[in-house]
């Protein structure tokens, strides 16, 4: 590991003397927390420490310890505040864990989360230094993959353990411009050198991820995905074929869930199989789908209106002629591919690119929703019936989480906010993981973010957003979330079951060529050449009508 590496010859280094002297004393204690008093000669003279650590020591968001008995608590500093009649700085503190103390040398080992023992009031409180915090964050052995460095230090490498991150789902937030798609690209890249074997689907909503991954990943968009059109389900196939409201959409899909079990019935494959379901995934002719209609409609008597019947099949017909629609309802993909279309988005095998990169850029906006939520259906699905096999965990990544999983006041009933949600709640039991990547948290199902057992947050600049975080995190971890504003581009706080304590961190370099296709355009550079521009309005349009 990197960081048992990052964390080796430094320890043997002296403390300074700084680390050695107390900076304050307890005032207060309380069950997550408590108030101390820093000494305001000592905080300078810390300052100036050559350790970055000491040097940043008392500060907000900076890391001390007391001892209690023969044991070190570790706990990291919420506000100030200056005490005029004491002249010294008041400051509250959020208690992180507790590691015992080396006779020898007086520093903290063996860290672990949660605390014993609290310190009583007047206890001395001492500035946690380097070797102490590269104790805190060393790898305790469990797999864990690096991706930057953890602030304020220079050496310290930031370890996420990928088990516990995964098996609790995840989420990445940030503003727009903040090297949210990088970072997201970082984590994903690092996860793939580390289970070159894994199963990772991405739904990419603007395809952007492309770049990113053409040698580790299966890119797939509208010209190679070929979804079939029968691996959906009822509820889709309203949302797709249904374009009523109110009273008359249940007649129609009344009448859909008729024609619709007719036609699957008819397959050499629903004879084998004795009872089938409307939801069963059996291949079926659309023609048949079509013919079906148009006979039920037949057999009307002259009061019975034939309007439902007419909006379902102008519907059909207008899907099977339109091209933009043809990776998913073409007379072409009607034989049974699904196995093959499940090992190849799930990426079973894997064949050394374990990431399947979803493009649904090209995916017409109406069913968008529609095909991201076959895909999620999917994962649950094949995870649930695979309960009997060996456990193929699969990772779930959603770029624009927001667009899919909308808060109750955004939600417009489609399944696919749905079907995310149940994974939220139920995944973990089968081996599903969910990754959300937004810049709108405010937006996000409240339910979702809190299922979310690590959360990595870059800066937001939204009042909302920074509010809706902060209750979604955990206690400890408050006096973070108050520099959430003032964090620099790619830069994070992460927090929850994938780190050992809340830590800051400053993302690693990504390569050129491990980069997505997010980078924002420079208006004066492009503005700037000239040239062309005729023969790039023609072609324009000549893809635009052909919708190619």
């Amino acid at each position: 590991m990197e960081e048992e590496e990052a964390n080796g010859p430094a320890q043997d280094a002296p403390a300074s003397e700084n680390a050695s002297q107390p900076i304050g004393v307890v005032l207060e204690i309380a069950g997550s927390g408590s108030m101390i008093a820093i000494d305001l000669q000592r905080l300078s003279e810390c300052s100036e420490d050559e350790d970055p650590s000491v040097a940043m020591a008392g500060q907000v968001g900076s890391q001390i310890k007391i001892r209690v008995g023969n044991s070190w608590l570790l706990a990291s500093v919420r506000n100030q505040k200056q005490d005029r009649k004491a002249g010294s700085i008041l400051a509250n503190i959020d208690f992180l864990g507790e590691g015992v103390e080396e006779k020898l040398t007086g520093r903290l080992h063996g860290f672990r989360r949660g605390v014993t023992r609290y310190p009583v009031p007047g206890a001395l409180v001492f500035p946690a230094s380097t070797p102490d915090l590269k104790q805190v964050y060393a790898s305790d052995g469990r797999s864990a993959v690096t991706i930057g460095k953890v602030y304020p230090t220079k050496d310290i490498r930031a370890g996420i353990y990928i088990d516990a991150m995964l098996g609790k789902h995840f989420a990445l937030l940030g503003s727009t411009g903040t090297g949210k798609s990088t970072s997201a690209a970082l984590i994903l890249h690092r996860i793939c050198q580390a289970a070159p074997e894994g199963h990772i689907v991405m739904i990419d909503p603007h395809g952007e991820y492309s770049a990113a991954f053409r040698q580790t990943g299966v890119i797939l968009d509208v010209s190679n995905l070929q979804m079939p059109y029968w691996i959906m389900n009822f509820e889709e196939h309203c949302e797709v074929l249904l374009t009523s409201h109110g009273n008359e959409r249940q007649v129609d899909a009344d009448i859909l869930a008729k024609c619709l079990l007719a036609s699957r019935t008819k397959s050499r494959l629903a004879e084998t199989m004795g009872k089938i379901t409307v939801d069963s995934p059996i291949p079926y002719l659309l023609s048949d789908l079509s013919n079906e209609i148009q006979n039920q409609m037949g057999k009307l008597d002259k009061a019975t209106s034939s309007a439902p019947y007419m909006r379902i099949k102008n519907k059909l017909d207008e899907l099977k002629g339109d091209p933009r629609y043809q990776f998913m309802f073409s007379g072409m993909l009607v034989a049974d591919t699904m196995t093959d279309f499940i090992g190849k988005v799930f990426r079973m095998p894997s064949n050394g690119k374990p990431i399947s990169i979803i493009d649904v850029s090209g995916v017409p906006s109406d069913i968008t929703a529609t095909v991201v939520a076959v895909l999620s259906r999917l994962v649950f699905d094949f995870a649930i019936w695979g309960r009997e096999e060996r456990t193929n965990p699969i990772l779930l990544v959603c770029e624009e989480a927001h667009r899919y999983v909308p808060s109750e006041k955004n939600a417009d009933g489609n399944s696919v906010g749905k079907i995310l949600s149940r994974i939220a709640k139920e995944g973990r039991k089968y081996g599903i993981s969910l990754g959300l990547i937004t810049q709108r948290p405010s937006d996000l199902a409240e339910g979702v973010l809190s299922q979310c057992g690590t959360i990595i947050s870059m800066r937001l600049n939204n009042d909302r957003d920074q509010a809706f975080v902060k209750a979604a995190m955990p206690e400890g971890a408050r006096g973070f979330l108050d520099s959430i504003p003032a964090l620099r581009n790619r830069e994070c706080i992460i927090c929850g079951e994938g780190v050992a304590i809340p830590i800051r961190v400053s993302f690693d370099n990504l390569e050129e060529a491990k980069r997505p296709a997010s980078e924002d355009p420079s208006f004066v550079d492009l503005w700037n050449r000239t040239g062309g521009e005729e023969d790039i309005v023609n072609r324009t349009v000549q893809r635009w009508r052909s919708q190619g």
